[in-house]
């Protein structure tokens, strides 16, 4: 049984929850998020929480249960307070830049690397700090995940883009005999 899937979720103040047949939409203001059951799970909205409950007594029907009450929950998160992850860039001469939508990264290489910021994100940059925030927690993640991919830190002097509560294990260099 999952125990995930059978907490009930709270809707907070100026959230909307909504089921459209196996859709499930929150709004905030203008702003809609939409998860998408396909059956699997039963929805049940009364006195301001949300109730997820099993179509079957599979193992495949709690699996269910419990990642479909997660990504609604993650939902209602992202619209109510959003999301963030944090990069931070070491070397010298590595530099970050937002332009327009677009995240300009200087990273060692010969050429500039530019990063769309998607619709959704917002990408700000101080120093050496690269915040990504956004609704949607996947989105927000993959970004991160991303950006991070640009130019992996690397273990002898830890240059690169690194999560701000990563941390990279030091390897010793070489040694004179």
């Amino acid at each position: 049984m999952s125990r995930i899937g059978k907490k009930p979720i709270a809707i907070p103040a100026g959230i909307e929850v909504s089921v459209n047949g196996t859709v499930i939409d929150v709004k905030k203001g203008n702003k809609v998020s939409s998860v998408e059951t396909h059956g699997r799970v039963g929805i049940e909205v009364a006195e301001g929480n949300v109730v997820l409950s099993r179509v079957g007594e599979t193992k495949e029907s709690s699996a269910f249960w419990g990642t479909y009450r997660a990504l609604l929950s993650n939902a209602i998160d992202g619209l109510a307070t959003g999301f963030q992850k944090s990069l931070e860039i070491n070397g010298v001469g590595y530099r970050a830049a937002v332009k327009g939508k677009v995240l300009e990264l200087q990273l060692g290489y010969s050429h500039p690397i530019n990063f769309e910021i998607e619709e959704g994100l917002e990408i700000t940059v101080e120093k050496n700090l690269i915040h990504v925030k956004g609704a949607d927690k996947q989105q927000v993640g993959q970004a991160a995940a991303i950006i991070r991919g640009y130019r992996k830190p690397e273990p002898y002097k830890g240059k690169g883009v690194k999560y701000t509560d990563e941390h990279i294990v030091r390897k010793a260099g070489k040694t004179a005999k």
